[in-house]
């Protein structure tokens, strides 16, 4: 039984090694700036963990083999092992695994801690059960007024935008993100209810928005193209059903589309939805 047992601990830890080099069920092609280094850092912890995990479970069915029932009536013996060999592997697994998150970091430090770049093309996102409203600021390029007591949405005016305000004669909303290709890009995250999380995986980017917060973050799409934007924390009953779609656009193209009205602004974005085909993986 003994031996049977260590056979199949090797033939799982083949099988789970093999599923990483076939890569049947991989990331979708990446779009942004940033991916390429994230996708770097990924593949380094996936390979570190990966010989980690086959370096314990290859020892493990050593030892199941080993060690096994024997029919003999000799006594097992009780060892304390070694304190230095013990100090040994506990350091060398914590510069690892430190190193590994130090490493990590950076990115994500990179997207979240540094201001985005002068010139990029702002977008307020707001958040509620079960939507995404995302606000524009227009022509001028500055926001207009929102104030939570005007939030009315049986008027459709789902994040309290004062109309009365100069600045808001030509703000757009949509529950659609459009963002200009190859340009910076800063969201501004808020949330009307609870805690939502924006995430589109061919960003590589996932942030929560949290209730009371304006949480900054910034990114570059480099390639044009329509792609599915989910709500990626469960946010309550109908969470399977918040989930958008984010148009990544040429610049001449996106900068007629924020030229354009309300009324109008709403229908060609319908084409525009239409115009591009979903990645297919």
């Amino acid at each position: 039984m003994g031996r049977a047992l260590a056979v199949i601990i090797w033939i799982l830890t083949l099988g789970s090694v093999s599923l990483f080099f076939v890569k049947q069920w991989w990331f979708p092609t990446a779009i942004s700036s940033h991916a390429a280094a994230l996708d770097r850092q990924f593949l380094i912890t996936i390979i570190v963990v990966g010989i980690s995990f086959a370096a314990a479970q290859v020892a493990l069915g050593y030892m199941v083999w080993k060690y096994r029932e024997r029919p003999t009536n000799d006594r097992a013996v009780y060892t304390h092992g070694s304190n230095r060999l013990e100090v040994i592997w506990t350091i060398v697994t914590a510069v690892i695994f430190i190193g590994l998150a130090v490493m990590g970091q950076s990115v994500w430090a990179s997207l979240h801690f540094s201001k985005a770049p002068a010139g990029s093309f702002q977008v307020e996102v707001v958040a509620q059960q079960f939507q995404w409203n995302f606000h524009y600021a227009g022509n001028d390029g500055v926001f207009g007024r929102t104030d939570p007591n005007l939030i009315d949405d049986s008027a459709l005016n789902f994040i309290g935008l004062d109309e009365t305000d100069p600045n808001a004669k030509d703000d757009q909303t949509h529950s659609v993100i459009a963002i200009p290709v190859n340009r910076p890009v800063e969201l501004i995250l808020r949330s009307k209810d609870v805690i939502h999380n924006f995430w589109v995986p061919q960003l590589r980017f996932k942030q929560d928005l949290v209730p009371g917060m304006a949480i900054r973050v910034h990114f570059t799409a480099n390639q044009t193209g329509k792609y599915e934007l989910a709500c990626a924390e469960l946010c309550g009953q109908l969470h399977f059903k918040m989930k958008s779609y984010m148009l990544v656009l040429p610049e001449a193209e996106h900068q007629a589309l924020m030229a354009l009205p309300q009324e109008q602004f709403q229908s060609r974005i319908t084409e525009l939805l239409a115009k591009y085909p979903l990645p297919t993986y």
